[in-house]
């Protein structure tokens, strides 16, 4: 049997502030948008640049003010970046919470504006330790 990975979908209340989430600070970019009026909802993929085989696919339905759980058994979306500090930073000028500081230079936990989890890891090695990052403590939950 051949199976192919296609996407892991998380549904969002406000679409266009979570997709410029996504865009600005993990620099994924829209690979596909379908509308749907008659099941009245929106699907936009999104995707590291060149890597298009693995989306996150946001889907926000119209109208709907339904509250969506977060239930532990799901975990969180994980994103490779290429320097962890800059990316973080980024984040929290912002005003992106930081809920795990990658004191380690490697790992770091932040939430999109649905509150899904999103780990951030290092691509290669570890960065030397450095502050603020070192000493931060971990916020909320991830």
């Amino acid at each position: 049997m051949k199976t192919k990975y296609l996407h892991t979908m998380i549904r969002v209340h406000d679409l266009d502030k979570t997709a410029d989430w996504f865009k600005t600070y993990l620099g994924l970019e829209e690979t596909r948008r379908y509308e749907n009026e008659a099941g009245k909802f929106t699907l936009v993929f999104l995707a590291p640049p060149g890597q298009h085989d693995a989306p996150i696919e946001l889907t926000w339905n119209w109208g709907s003010d339904e509250e969506y759980g977060h239930g532990r058994a799901f975990g969180h979306l994980a994103y490779g970046v290429e320097n962890i500090y800059e990316t973080c930073q980024k984040m929290m000028d912002g005003g992106i919470v930081i809920n795990r500081p990658p004191r380690d230079g490697r790992m770091a936990f932040v939430k999109t504006p649905d509150g899904i989890s999103v780990e951030l890891l290092q691509i290669g090695d570890a960065l030397p330790a450095a502050e603020p990052w070192a000493s931060m403590p971990n916020t909320g939950s991830w």
